[in-house]
């Protein structure tokens, strides 16, 4: 069993030079996302979406070039799984949602004359740009309520200095998650918005653990310095701390390794998430209070100044 209670690691010596990261890494997803952009999927952008079970291995290049004769503009072809299983994305098309329907069966017919085996179509999805729109409205309007609500948690159970601390790490976590989809351009769809939401829960959780130490040792330590308090803080809630984060991230691998095409985007921004959680709970959040002038009269009531 993993035991490192009782550490005395000075983390914030290094505040200045975490700050100075996290600003370049925040600068660097911004310009990314900009440059680059999101790489939206169908959900987001529009198009039809079709995966295929066959019988017989198949070989996805000759596929991909006999789909792109049809003349439907983008035709992406991927193993979903294994070289049984396919999925094909057509770009969105011009025309309205009749337009969308007819490609599918375009594409169908095209599958069928080309491919010598029987093929199962295990899934056809059509969204149309009105739709993908408003889901990324929705999506956007979902992790900004989702911080806004964890603002107004940490105001209520801390004081205002905590609540800003704290979501300034959110802000940080959910920037370099969407940061690093606009760097490797990896398919960003509705499950990623369900896995920042996600992590700002996480986030959110480890940041509170700490942050009621810090309240703690607040209360005990009334004439500790806050530098000393807070690295008080951050040892004394370590072990869970890491122990938390290699459980979930083991977790999180397995399903990355073994789950599958499906769930893959999901899980790779749950892990980048666990990480950098983990990281800001550490390195952002907490060192922030050292700047915000947090007040330790709201605890006199029921302090005890231990260091005497």
């Amino acid at each position: 069993m993993l035991n490192i209670s009782g550490t005395q690691i000075n983390f914030l010596k290094v505040r200045v030079i975490t700050f100075i990261l996290s600003a370049i890494l925040i600068c660097l997803s911004i310009g990314a996302f900009f440059v680059n952009g999101l790489n939206f999927g169908i959900d987001f952008k529009g198009g039809t979406l079709i995966e295929i079970e066959t019988s017989q291995e198949i070989e996805i290049s000759g596929l991909r070039d006999n789909l792109n004769t049809l003349e439907l503009g983008d035709v992406q072809v991927q193993e979903f799984g294994s070289s049984k299983n396919l999925l094909i994305r057509v770009e969105q098309q011009l025309g309205g949602d009749q337009v969308q329907q007819d490609v599918v069966q375009i594409v169908k017919e095209s599958l069928g004359s080309y491919l010598s085996t029987d093929i199962n179509f295990r899934r056809t999805e059509v969204v149309g740009p009105k739709v993908s729109g408003e889901l990324i409205q929705s999506g956007a309007i979902a992790i900004f309520v989702a911080v806004f609500a964890m603002l107004v948690y940490i105001w209520f159970r801390f004081e205002w200095q905590f609540s800003l601390g704290a979501v300034l790490a959110l802000v940080h976590d959910v920037i370099l998650t969407i940061g690093v989809f606009c760097i490797t351009q990896l398919e960003f769809n509705l499950p990623i918005i369900a896995a920042i939401l996600t992590i700002v829960g996480y986030s959110m959780n480890d940041t509170v653990v700490v942050y009621d130490r810090v309240r703690e040792n607040l209360r005990k330590y009334r004439s500790k310095e806050i530098t000393d308090l807070l690295n008080l803080s951050i040892n004394d809630t370590l072990s869970r701390t890491i122990v938390t984060s290699v459980t979930t991230l083991l977790a999180l691998l397995s399903l990355f390794i073994f789950g599958g095409e499906v769930i893959k985007g999901f899980t790779f921004a749950m892990i980048w998430g666990v990480v950098v959680g983990t990281y800001s709970s550490i390195f952002v959040a907490a060192p922030l209070l050292r700047y915000l002038d947090v007040k330790r009269e709201w605890n006199t009531t029921s302090a005890v100044d231990s260091t005497r």
